[in-house]
């Protein structure tokens, strides 16, 4: 069985037209232009790296598990203004998510959600490789666990 996997971040281009618009603008969709003012503070959904301090981030509401199930979900997100999408390797961490604690969710075909569990981040890797053995498991959401906000998509390598 191959529990090879790959982490995915979004695609900055669903967002790259929103860094524009004018904090009156953002406000009228309920999106916030933040400064970062904390290291390791503010997580990107789309290099899955930390913002650095000084850097324009949004904040902003996510649907990403867009299904037809009781599991569909949105949550608050930060995106960096200059971000690169994230070039994660086969069976990679990134730093971002070695110094969170996870919480991970795993859904079948059906979306319905199969297996969950919270763990530390430097925990990530052996945990996904053992999850992925059980092939019902089609793919694994990444959170942070205290605020609950979605991180990442897990996947397996083919």
């Amino acid at each position: 069985m191959n529990t090879n996997f790959k982490i995915q971040g979004l695609d900055r281009e669903m967002f790259s037209s929103l860094f524009a618009l004018s904090d009156e603008e953002l406000t009228k969709r309920n999106i916030i232009r933040k400064t970062v003012d904390k290291a390791n503070a503010f997580p990107c959904r789309v290099s899955l790296e930390d913002a650095e301090i000084g850097e324009s981030v949004l904040l902003l509401s996510f649907e990403h598990l867009k299904t037809n199930s009781p599991y569909n979900s949105a949550g608050a997100i930060f995106i960096r203004e200059n971000a690169r999408i994230a070039e994660i390797a086969e069976n990679e961490i990134p730093d971002m998510l070695t110094r969170r604690l996870l919480s991970l969710r795993a859904y079948d075909k059906n979306e319905a959600m199969i297996q969950a569990d919270v763990i530390n981040g430097t925990e990530l890797k052996n945990v996904l490789h053992q999850w992925l053995e059980n092939t019902d498991i089609d793919y694994i959401h990444i959170h942070n666990a205290k605020p609950g906000c979605y991180n990442c998509l897990v996947k397996r390598s083919v």
